[in-house]
C-alpha cells in the first residue's frame, strides 16, 4: 500500500561533496529525497526536507546576518542547526553561494544504520517514530549545536547519493506563520517516515 512505503534495502551511494550544495536551494531540497544521511555512522535515509530562502520571511536568514544564522551566509555544503521552541535541535543544510543564506531543514528519515542507538537516544521503540521530525531525527542522531558550522563531506557527517530515482511529492511547509503558502516542502511519495502526510 502506498501509505507503507519504504526505499528498497540497498547499499548507500557514492559520497557527495560540497559541491552538491553550490546550486538553487530549490533543486537541492529535491535532490536529497532518498540520500543517506549518517553521523557517525548513524542515521537513514532522507525522506522529507523544507527549502528556506533569505528572500521570504520564513528563513532565519530573512533579517541578516546574527551570530546565531552566520553560517547561512557562508559558503555552501556546511551544517546550520538551531534551536526550535527552545526544546528541540534542527538542522539544516547550507545551499547556494556564499551571501545567499539559504538552506534546507532535514525533517524526516528513514531509518537504517543504528537503529539501537537511535532506540536508545530516543527512548522510543517504533521505527516509525524514531526520526519522525526535524527534533526527533537530531536526537536520534545525536546532532546539537556543536555540530552547527561543520562541513558536510567531513567526519562526523557522511552523505550517500541516493541510488536510482526517488518518486518526490511537494507540499506546503510546516509550523511556520510566514510565507505559509509557498509549496517548498518535498518529501518521498507515500513514505511512512514522514513527520506528516501530504
Amino acid at each position: 500500500m502506498a501509505q507503507n512505503r519504504t526505499l528498497p534495502k540497498q547499499e548507500p551511494g557514492r559520497l557527495l561533496k560540497r559541491a552538491f550544495f553550490g546550486r538553487s536551494v530549490h533543486e537541492v531540497a529535491p535532490d536529497l529525497i532518498g540520500v543517506t544521511l549518517l553521523v557517525n555512522g548513524v542515521g537513514g535515509v532522507i525522506v522529507e526536507v523544507e527549502a528556506y530562502h533569505h528572500t521570504e520571511p520564513a528563513a532565519h536568514s530573512y533579517r541578516g546576518p546574527t551570530p546565531r544564522n552566520m553560517v547561512m551566509f557562508g559558503p555552501p555544503g556546511f551544517v546550520y542547526v538551531y534551536r526550535s521552541y527552545g526544546i528541540h535541535w534542527c538542522v539544516n543544510f547550507v545551499c547556494e553561494k556564499a551571501g545567499s543564506a539559504s538552506a534546507v531543514l532535514i525533517r524526516a528519515l528513514e531509518p537504517t544504520h543504528g537503529l539501537a542507538t537511535m532506540r536508545r537516544r530516543r527512548g522510543a521503540e517504533d521505527e516509525r517514530s524514531l526520526c519522525s521530525g526535524p527534533g526527533k531525527l537530531c536526537q536520534a542522531l545525536g546532532i546539537t549545536i556543536q555540530h552547527s558550522a561543520l562541513p558536510l563531506d567531513q567526519p562526523p557527517f557522511a552523505l550517500h547519493a541516493r541510488v536510482g530515482k526517488s518518486d518526490v511529492v511537494s507540499g506546503l511547509r510546516i509550523g511556520i506563520t510566514k510565507a505559509v503558502d509557498l509549496p517548498w516542502r518535498y518529501g518521498l511519495k507515500g513514505s511512512k517516515f514522514l513527520s506528516k502526510p501530504f
